[in-house]
């Protein structure tokens, strides 16, 4: 069996951010502000609002009373909290008290900010 260190934990956090939470965070987005008003939208956003918080409820169970998914911040939580910021139009990540703080944290960091910053000035750029 391998042995699991800080890498793979951190690695794991990673693709549980773009592969477990991400899709799904990403469909209601569409859905909200690009569907918004149109019946298809209606329909399906109930489903796909329950899926998320699933998923939020379970997120929130892995990170527990750690202030960090690693107990240190590491590029996973960079990810995990860029991915939550997506719900930012809803009240989805609040309504999970350990998250919103989790999120809150993670955002006051200078390294996310850095982060933050050398994405967002790509667009800036051009």
């Amino acid at each position: 069996m391998p042995r699991i260190t800080k890498a793979t934990s951190t690695t794991t956090w990673v693709f549980a951010a773009i592969n477990s939470i991400e899709p799904r965070v990403v469909q209601l987005a569409e859905i909200d502000l690009f569907g918004a008003g149109q019946e298809w939208a209606k329909v399906r956003r109930p489903d796909v609002e329950k899926f998320v918080k699933r998923r939020l409820s379970e997120l929130a169970a892995c990170l527990g009373d750690r202030d960090y998914l690693d107990r240190r911040f590491t590029v996973g939580d960079l990810m995990m909290t860029t991915v939550l910021r997506i719900l930012r139009h809803t009240d989805l990540v609040a309504s999970e008290p350990r998250l919103k703080a989790y999120q809150d944290r993670c955002e006051a960091r200078p390294a996310f900010g850095r982060a933050l910053g050398a994405q967002l000035a790509a667009f800036g750029a051009g």
